[in-house]
């Protein structure tokens, strides 16, 4: 009996070696659509030995064929790989995993029109707000007066406006402000129009269109629609004006 004992205890010993001694290392490299490669679990569920994976992705486990490896990582999908015969032949076992995907919940942006400065008590209603430089001008042409304690005598008045008037620093500051003007309008024909509208439906060349932007804002009665911001009757005045501008074109070009 005892004899019998031994015998089965070698036959199962003799084929757990037999086992162990045909396993090879197999080496692979994960492949996914990300630059987060490392620290990827790489388990033989067979014989519940693991690794993880270095920051290429390359990993290095014992395994013979018929064994099963779970691939698992938080930022990617788990998978599971029956390994064949010919998985240890190659140079290389290449894994291919995907990106764990997480969507979020539908987001939607609304405009507030009835919250601005006005609603919120910042600036008072009915007050006109003013450009950088409309403000310099404003402060340029104003009296600063100053009175004495008692209201009557000792009171002065800034003579700043008279001086900015004899230097010229007014007149600079005027033409400050008709250039501000001129380049909001610009901005905002932009924002209104793109470059397809000039060239495609006014017939404006794509290398004279900012040009042509140059010239309607040089026009007090276009600006003076522009302002009022009724599309449709801009755009009857840009028909006429990009006629005219075409017509120049034709000349400087003959």
């Amino acid at each position: 009996m005892k004899i019998r004992i031994c015998v089965l205890f070698i036959l199962i010993a003799s084929s757990i070696l037999a086992q162990e001694s045909s396993k090879t290392r197999l080496k692979g490299k994960i492949n996914a659509n990300t630059i987060d490669l490392e620290g990827v679990y790489v388990i033989n569920l067979k014989t519940e030995k693991s690794t993880i994976t270095d920051k290429d992705g390359f990993f290095s486990i014992t395994a013979i064929s018929g064994d099963t490896l779970l691939f698992s990582a938080v930022n990617l999908k788990r998978i599971q790989v029956c390994l064949e015969q010919n998985d240890f032949q190659k140079d290389l076992f290449l894994v291919k995993m995907e990106s764990m995907i997480t969507y979020l919940n539908e987001i939607v942006v609304r405009r507030y029109d009835n919250i601005n400065a006005f609603s919120l008590g910042i600036v008072s209603k009915g007050k006109k707000s003013y450009t950088p430089a409309e403000r310099k001008l404003y402060a340029a042409n104003s009296l600063n007066a100053t009175a004495s304690n008692d209201g009557m005598s000792g009171g002065s008045i800034s003579v700043d406006p008279l001086l900015n008037w004899m230097s010229g620093r007014t007149k600079m500051l005027k033409n400050e402000l008709e250039v501000e003007n001129k380049e909001l309008c610009m901005q905002q024909l932009e924002n209104m129009f793109d470059k397809n509208m000039f060239v495609n439906g006014l017939k404006i060349p794509l290398e004279y269109v900012k040009g042509f932007e140059y010239y309607i804002v040089e026009n007090d009665r276009f600006t003076a629609l522009l302002k009022s911001k009724n599309k449709t009757n801009i755009e009857f005045a840009m028909i006429t004006l990009a006629e005219k501008y075409i017509e120049i074109i034709a000349c400087e070009n003959e």
